[in-house]
């Protein structure tokens, strides 16, 4: 089973508790189909389980598929620098058709990001350097595709869904919490 590579750190973007038993990690293109799909198992796995679960997640953008990756990544990264990760996160999967500059500057303003400063962070790709951190540590970990995930520090290989994930998870909790 592939291990995680790097581990989990205060560099990462998560949500949850930092102590919770069992990290979800994601490695994850916004432009991805599957990645979309998974986006609402990971919400319900988020609601279901609670303070158990905090949830990381990577960039992993496949840019020779997804023309728009590297961009939406980039502006998920400018809106966390205003504290704005994971709303701009979310909008991102939720409007994976609508990932062109005007719509994420829509976005910007939606989430109240000083637009000013997060429009010119994606004209300098002030953000391409985490990015691509993101990636170069997915590929050290033997992600190849998206969306890729590992339950503390172990690599998912089952399906995206919510049964396999759950599955998964479930068996990681006993160990953690002993």
């Amino acid at each position: 089973m592939s291990r995680l590579m790097v581990p989990v750190g205060p560099r990462d973007h998560f949500e949850g508790p930092a102590d919770a038993p069992v990290t979800l990690l994601e490695y994850g293109d916004f432009e991805c189909p599957g990645c979309g799909a998974a986006h609402p198992i990971v919400k319900e796995l988020q609601r279901q389980l609670g303070s158990k679960l905090r949830l990381v997640f990577r960039h992993f953008p496949l840019t020779t598929m997804h023309a728009h990756a590297q961009i939406a990544a980039e502006a998920a990264e400018a809106a966390g620098t205003q504290g704005r990760f994971w709303p701009m996160h979310d909008l991102l999967f939720e409007h994976q058709d609508a990932l062109r500059d005007t719509d994420l500057l829509e976005y910007g303003t939606a989430l109240g990001l000083d637009v000013e400063t997060f429009a010119a962070e994606l004209q300098r790709h002030v953000h391409a350097p985490r990015v691509r951190d993101d990636f170069l540590s997915g590929v050290r970990s033997g992600v190849n595709g998206t969306p890729t995930f590992y339950v503390n520090g172990r690599r998912h290989d089952g399906a995206a869904d919510l049964r396999s994930l759950s599955s998964s998870i479930e068996q990681a909790l006993p160990a953690a919490e002993a």
